[in-house]
C-alpha cells in the first residue's frame, strides 16, 4: 500500500506553484577516422543555403549551414550588425527563420510573432500577430512561459501558443489561415514546442508532465489544419498506435506484444503517466519515419508508480503519415530522477563494421549518448558523455535495462544525495549541431548533480503532480556548463569548454569551420570546430537560451540569435524565487546569475564588417 497523502497546494496557491514549477558501449568497427556521410535528403535551407526555413535547418536536425563567408580566419572580426527588442522579458528558447527577404520569430508568452523586412535598413516590422491570451496557461507552465519557435510551410508561418492553440498565419500579412486546439490549460496542458513540418505534416507535442498530463504527439495537415492522427505515450495499443505484433522493441529486436504499456503500470496510473513530447522532431524521407522522444513519467516519486512505466522516456520511430510505431527504445525505465527523453534525435550515416548504416544520435538527459540504427531501432553504442554520471554504470544492450547504482535510486521518504546528473540532465532541450565535414557533434551541456527526496502526491487535474523536493548543485569541478565536440562513432570527446553556468542555448555549425553558441551569462561565441578555441565573444544584453541560425542577405552572411534569459535554467530570475529548492530544484543554481545578466528579450544579429 502507498500513502497517497495529498501534498498538492490548495487553489489559492495554484498561481504561485505555476511559477515555481514554472557504461556499456557497443564497439563500432569504423573504416576511416571520420566515417560520416550525409543522408540523401538535401537540407531545406533554400536553393543555395541562403535561408533558414525550419527550426533545425533541415529534416535531420543538423543545425548546420554550408555558408562559409565567416570562417576561422576572420571570425574575430565579427560585429553586431543590428538588433531588435522583442518586447518580452521571459525566456527566449527558440530561433528565427529567414525566408526570402523576411525574418520571422516568436517570443515567449504572450507569443508575439514578428515578420521583419530585411531589405529595410531600419528592419521594419511587416506585421505582428499576438494570439488572444489565455490567463489559465501561465500558471501551469512548469518551467517558464517559453516558446521554441515557428515553422514555415507553403506560404504559411505555423506557430504554437502557450495555451495550446496552433495557428497557421499567412506569411505575407499575418492573417490566420487555420487554427487548431492542441492543449487545455485547465487540465495542466500547455504547448512550448515548436511545430515542425515534414512532407506537408505539421507535428506538435504537449507539455505538462509535472501536472500529470499524459503525453501525446499530434499530426496535422499543414495546409488545412485537419488532424491526421494522435499518438499517446502510455495506454492501450490503439491509442499508442502500436501494432503489438509488428512494433519492435529496439533492444530485443522483437515485437513489443499486446498491452506493452498497460502491463508496466499499476492500475490506471498510466492515465497521469507523463511522457510529454515538448522537444524536437526529425524525419527520414527515405524511410518515411518520424523520430522523437517522450518525457518523464508522473509523478516524480517512483515508489508511487511501480513498474517500467512504458513508454515514457522513450525514442519513438513512427510512420509520418499514419503515426503507426515501427520501433521504440526506452532509455530510462522506471525513471526516478526526471531524466526526460525529449532531446533531439539527429540523423546521420556512418560506417559500422565496414558497412554504412543509417544512424540516429541522441544525447539524453540521463547522461548517455545513444547511437541507434534508425531503421531497426537497434542500439550500436550507449556511452556516457559526462564522466560524472553515477546513477548507473551503463546498459545491458540486449534487454535495455541499466546497471543501476542502487545508492542513487530515489524512493519515497528518503533524501538521496549526490546523484549525477541532476534533474536538468547533462543536457536538456538545448539542441546540438552535427557537422558533416568533421563527422562530429557540437553539444551545449549542463554539468550538475542533485539531492532528491520523493514523497507521495495525489493527482488533481490542473494542479502540480510532482512528489519530490530537489536541490541541484554544480557537478565535480564546480562548474555548471560545458560545450563539447564529440564523435558519435568513436565516442571520443575531442575538446570541451567549461562554463560557470549551464550552456542552455543551442549550437550551430557552418562550412566555415565555426561552431556558434551562447552562454547563460549572455556571451555569444564563435568557436573553431577543430580546436575549441574561442575566436569571438560578445556579451549580449541578456543571457542566451535561444538557438543561433545563419543566412545570406545582399551577399553578406549573418548570424542571428534570440537573447533573453529564462527557462528552467533561470527560473529564479524570471519569477523572483530565492529558496534553493524552488523551481523544481533549479533556483540554487542561478542565485548569482543576476550579477552577470538581466531579463530582457533582444534579437541579436552579427556579421563581418562591410568591405
Amino acid at each position: 500500500m502507498y500513502n497517497l497523502t495529498d501534498k498538492t497546494p490548495r487553489r489559492a496557491d495554484r498561481q504561485r506553484w505555476g511559477w515555481v514549477l514554472s557504461g556499456a558501449a557497443a564497439v563500432l568497427v569504423v573504416a576511416g577516422a571520420c566515417a560520416s556521410s550525409s543522408p540523401a535528403h538535401a537540407a531545406n535551407t533554400g536553393p543555395t543555403g541562403d535561408y533558414w526555413t525550419m527550426p533545425a535547418g533541415n529534416d535531420y536536425n543538423w543545425r548546420y549551414s554550408k555558408l562559409d563567408q565567416i570562417d576561422a580566419q576572420n571570425a574575430s572580426k565579427l560585429q553586431v550588425a543590428w538588433t531588435m527588442s522583442t518586447g518580452v522579458l521571459r525566456g527566449h528558447e527558440g530561433q528565427p527563420l529567414v525566408v526570402g527577404n523576411t525574418m520571422y520569430f516568436e517570443t515567449p508568452y504572450p507569443n508575439h510573432v514578428y515578420a521583419v523586412d530585411l531589405n529595410d535598413p531600419n528592419h521594419r516590422v511587416e506585421w505582428k500577430f499576438t494570439p488572444p491570451p489565455d490567463p489559465n496557461a501561465p500558471p501551469v507552465a512548469c518551467c517558464d512561459v517559453v516558446n521554441r519557435g515557428v515553422s514555415y510551410y507553403n506560404g504559411k508561418i505555423i506557430m504554437s501558443a502557450l495555451d495550446g492553440m496552433i495557428y497557421a498565419l499567412n506569411a505575407k500579412d499575418g492573417a490566420v489561415e487555420w487554427s487548431f486546439k492542441n492543449a487545455h490549460p485547465k487540465l495542466g496542458q500547455t504547448v512550448t514546442a515548436a511545430p515542425q513540418v515534414f512532407d506537408g505534416v505539421a507535428l506538435i507535442g504537449v507539455s505538462g508532465g509535472e501536472f500529470g498530463v499524459r503525453g501525446y504527439l499530434t499530426a496535422l495537415d499543414a495546409n488545412t489544419g485537419k488532424m491526421l492522427w494522435r499518438a499517446y505515450s502510455e495506454g492501450p495499443d490503439n491509442q499508442l498506435l502500436f501494432n503489438p505484433n509488428r512494433t519492435i522493441n529496439g533492444f530485443t529486436q522483437k515485437p513489443v506484444g499486446a498491452d506493452s504499456s498497460l502491463k508496466t503500470w499499476r492500475g490506471d496510473e498510466w492515465k497521469e503517466g507523463g511522457g510529454t513530447t515538448w522537444g524536437w522532431y526529425s524525419y527520414d524521407p527515405k524511410l518515411g519515419l518520424l523520430y522523437y522522444g517522450s518525457g518523464n513519467p508522473g509523478t516524480w516519486n517512483p515508489t508511487q508508480r511501480p513498474g517500467l512505466n512504458r513508454w515514457s522516456m522513450t525514442i519513438f520511430a513512427r510512420n509520418l503519415h499514419t503515426g503507426m510505431a515501427k520501433w521504440v527504445l526506452q532509455m530510462t525505465p522506471h525513471d526516478g530522477w526526471d531524466y526526460d527523453g525529449v532531446n533531439e534525435m539527429v540523423l546521420f550515416n556512418a560506417k559500422v563494421d565496414g558497412h554504412e548504416e543509417p544512424l540516429l544520435a541522441h544525447f539524453d538527459r540521463n547522461g548517455y549518448m545513444f547511437v541507434v540504427n534508425r531503421e531497426t531501432g537497434k542500439p550500436v553504442r550507449i556511452q556516457k558523455y559526462d564522466p560524472s554520471v553515477n546513477w548507473s554504470n551503463g546498459f545491458d544492450m540486449k534487454t535495455g535495462m541499466p546497471y543501476l547504482n542502487k545508492q542513487y535510486m530515489t524512493k519515497a521518504g528518503v533524501n538521496v544525495t549526490g546523484i549525477c546528473p541532476a534533474a536538468q540532465g547533462d543536457k536538456d532541450e538545448q539542441p546540438s549541431s552535427y557537422d558533416p565535414q568533421t563527422g562530429d557533434f557540437y553539444v551545449p551541456l549542463n554539468h550538475l548533480c542533485m539531492d532528491y527526496q520523493a514523497f507521495s502526491v495525489k493527482y488533481m487535474a490542473g494542479f502540480p503532480f510532482v512528489g519530490a523536493i530537489v536541490n541541484m548543485h554544480p557537478g565535480p569541478g564546480g562548474y555548471r556548463g560545458r560545450f563539447i565536440s564529440i564523435n558519435p562513432v568513436t565516442g571520443q570527446t575531442n575538446w570541451a569548454i567549461h562554463d560557470e553556468f549551464q550552456d542552455w542555448g543551442g549550437a550551430l555549425t557552418t562550412a566555415g569551420g565555426i561552431a556558434f553558441y551562447g552562454t547563460l551569462k549572455g556571451d555569444f561565441r564563435a568557436v573553431d570546430v577543430h580546436t575549441g578555441k574561442v575566436l569571438y565573444s560578445f556579451h549580449c544584453p541578456s543571457g542566451i537560451i535561444g538557438n543561433p541560425i545563419t543566412y545570406m542577405h545582399d551577399g553578406r552572411q549573418y548570424v542571428a540569435v534570440l537573447t533573453g534569459v529564462g527557462g528552467w535554467a533561470a527560473i529564479g530570475m524570471t519569477n523572483d524565487l530565492h529558496k534553493s529548492t524552488a523551481g523544481l530544484g533549479a533556483v540554487g543554481l542561478d542565485q548569482s546569475l543576476n550579477q552577470y545578466t538581466q531579463l530582457g528579450g533582444t534579437l541579436m544579429v552579427f556579421a563581418l564588417p562591410k568591405s
